[in-house]
């Protein structure tokens, strides 16, 4: 905490001058993650298969469905494969507006609640 607070103390420093910040931070080394989160668009229901396979590698997809939006058929054959999916793995699955959706691997559930200001 204190480089942080370092950072901030004018009284160090002039008007005018500037500070690196690669020469106030210190380095470490970034742990590996778990899991991963990857914002994807589908184009047509045949990357479906591409995406799933993402899921079931245990990452979280958020996946953008607006190319296919006007294509009703094509639209609900998705959404019904991912439910598929979801339901195979055990993972979770819900809308974020009109065409996105969050489509999660086992352990990860979605609070369906909207946090609002102070919770």
């Amino acid at each position: 905490m204190a480089i942080i607070a370092g950072l901030f103390n004018k009284s160090k420093r002039r008007d005018g001058d500037y500070l690196d910040l690669a020469e106030e931070v210190e380095e470490y080394e970034m742990p590996e993650a778990g899991a991963r989160v990857k914002v994807a668009e589908l184009q047509e229901y045949d990357d479906v298969k591409n995406f799933t396979d993402y899921v079931y590698g245990g990452n979280i997809l958020l996946l953008d469905l607006n190319p296919i939006s006007s294509d009703d058929m094509e639209l609900e054959r998705t959404t019904n494969e991912l439910k598929r999916v979801v339901k195979d793995i055990q993972g979770d699955i819900a809308g974020l507006g009109r065409n996105w959706l969050i489509v999660t691997p086992a352990g990860v559930k979605i609070d369906r609640k909207k946090m609002r200001g102070s919770f």
